[in-house]
């Protein structure tokens, strides 16, 4: 019997989609990443939001390069243009997906975590891209995706010189949106999850999938993608009784988040 390799629960209306090779630092190898593809559709089909995350002490190490060293270049592209649709899915799919972090977050790993739409890490997180180093280069979208988030610099630099980067750097280079205390960030990504199946799903998808449209997009034609998805939103049931709510003062305020400045002073 082939053991599984992408666990799957249904949370009310969110999916936990857990990456099960802990044995393996949850390596991606092809079996997981057809597992994650059907736990992908399956969510498509029952969840308003998502959350990957990988059992064991570590997210994924990245590529299984035991199955990578085989393969023809004909074989590599179609690999790598698989993970290409499976990412997009997650990316620009129906579900915003939250992925919780920690451990290694490799290679592949990183371009998993990137497809992502927000991104929560625990300081047992580490961030790196060897691909310079194998002799290999990133397959799994990385090169758009990554380098969108934290600049083509920095990408070149962790591939050319196979820089590390802790939870903390990564935060502050925009990988990483959430920073948690040791053991949390399963709990603090089910929570972003669980507030953002709350959004009406059609401003959901604006978000995930209108918004990063927009930024390849020249600036009037961006301003004119914004117009359209601003009044096609405006126009549901749904945000007309949220806007209702808000005018009549039934909706909950928002208020300043709680001052992180210490006081030195006596």
């Amino acid at each position: 019997m082939t053991q599984r390799t992408v666990s799957y629960a249904l949370e009310g209306a969110m999916a936990l989609i857990g990456l099960d090779r802990a044995a393996k630092r949850n390596a991606l190898s092809d079996a997981l990443i057809e597992e994650l593809r059907l736990a992908v559709e399956r969510a498509a089909g029952e969840a308003r939001a998502g959350v990957i995350f990988g059992h064991g002490g570590h997210f994924s190490a990245g590529l299984d390069l035991a199955e990578h060293v085989a393969r023809s270049p004909v074989e590599g592209l179609h690999h790598s243009r698989h993970w290409h649709a499976v990412f997009d899915r997650i990316e620009r799919g129906p579900v915003p997906y939250v992925a919780a972090l920690a451990g290694a977050v490799i290679g592949g790993g990183m371009e998993l975590a990137a497809a992502a739409h927000v991104r929560v890490a625990e300081p047992s997180a580490f961030f790196a891209l060897p691909e310079g180093q194998r002799g290999i280069f990133v397959g799994g979208g990385g090169s758009v995706r990554i380098a969108r988030l934290v600049s083509v610099a920095r990408m070149a630099d962790m591939m050319l010189t196979g820089r590390v980067l802790s939870a903390e750097e990564a935060e502050r280079c925009n990988f990483v949106q959430y920073l948690t205390g040791p053991g949390e960030a399963l709990a603090k990504a089910k929570d972003l999850a669980a507030r953002i199946a709350e959004n009406p799903p059609l401003s959901n998808y604006a978000i995930t999938n209108a918004l990063p449209r927009m930024q390849d997009l020249s600036h009037d034609d961006a301003l004119f993608m914004e117009s359209l998805m601003a009044a096609f939103t405006q126009t549901t049931p749904d945000a007309g009784e949220r806007l209702r709510a808000f005018l009549d003062k039934r909706a909950e305020r928002l208020v300043a988040p709680p001052s992180t400045d210490k006081d030195d002073t006596a």
